[in-house]
């Protein structure tokens, strides 16, 4: 989760201003942690304290009001009783994390990720892209090799995986979709030497930079292990004392520092 999170920070600055090339400071005093760190912070929370998802994912999109949220998911979470939206969006995916890290058999990750998905985003697509990254954080964490991962993701989800960063990088523009986000965050963790690498990668691309790098920092961190103390010492300073603590919880319980 912590890797998730790194990656929403690292990406915030490039969200609006993307960049082509994995040469870029990586720990810039003026990132900012978005919407995707809080809500992937809510689902944490409740896994933690056994809230609803529903009922956290709108208490904490009031506790910060100011976040980049989708405006879709804005409408909803401001009502107390609105339906999920049918939503494609990456949304689904970019806060799903913390489902990757608790749960230990694919059918409970799947199955969970659905649900933490589709309160807000219960189009298939939507749901498709969370469970597609929930497992690939889970089979990333139990020691699944990268092709595994690939053979699995492609064959269970028919997204392609087999398509370079080098060839997609060049036309790469903003898609909020799960189907134009996860994919190539998924390819950017499979082309990566080590987790900070992952997340150059997936920066580079372009687009919805900082939900890319979440995406993509939640699988690379599941992957590489333990991060190194300078990155979460960085993630630290950047969140506040609240979604820090509930980070720190989370991860103490679930070893996934």
């Amino acid at each position: 989760m912590i890797g998730a999170i790194f990656g929403d920070i690292v990406g915030s600055l490039y969200e609006w201003n993307n960049i082509k090339t994995t040469n870029f400071e990586i720990f810039n005093p003026e990132a900012f942690f978005t919407d995707d760190s809080v809500l992937t912070i809510a689902l944490a929370e409740s896994i933690l304290s056994g809230t609803d998802y529903v009922k956290n994912l709108r208490k904490f999109y009031k506790l910060y009001p100011d976040e980049s949220y989708g405006t879709s998911f804005r409408h909803w979470a401001a009502l107390e009783h609105s339906e999920p939206y049918n939503s494609w969006g990456n949304g689904s995916a970019m806060r799903v994390s913390p489902i990757g890290f608790v749960y230990n058999t694919i059918e409970s990750v799947l199955m969970e990720a659905k649900k933490s998905a589709e309160v807000t985003h219960n189009h298939e697509e939507g749901i498709k892209g969370a469970q597609a990254t929930a497992i690939s954080i889970y089979f990333a964490r139990i020691g699944k090799s990268k092709k595994y991962i690939k053979d699995f993701i492609e064959s269970h989800f028919g997204y392609d995986l087999s398509i370079s960063l080098d060839s997609i990088r060049p036309s790469y523009k903003f898609d909020v979709s799960c189907q134009g986000t996860v994919p190539p965050a998924i390819r950017a963790f499979l082309e990566s030497d080590n987790f900070l690498h992952s997340i150059r990668l997936a920066v580079s691309l372009g687009g919805d930079s900082d939900t890319l790098a979440c995406i993509t920092g939640g699988i690379a961190h599941a992957y590489y292990g333990t991060l190194d103390k300078k990155i979460t010492d960085y993630l630290y300073q950047k969140l506040d004392s609240f979604l820090t603590q509930i980070t720190k919880n989370f991860c103490s319980k679930f070893d996934c520092f």
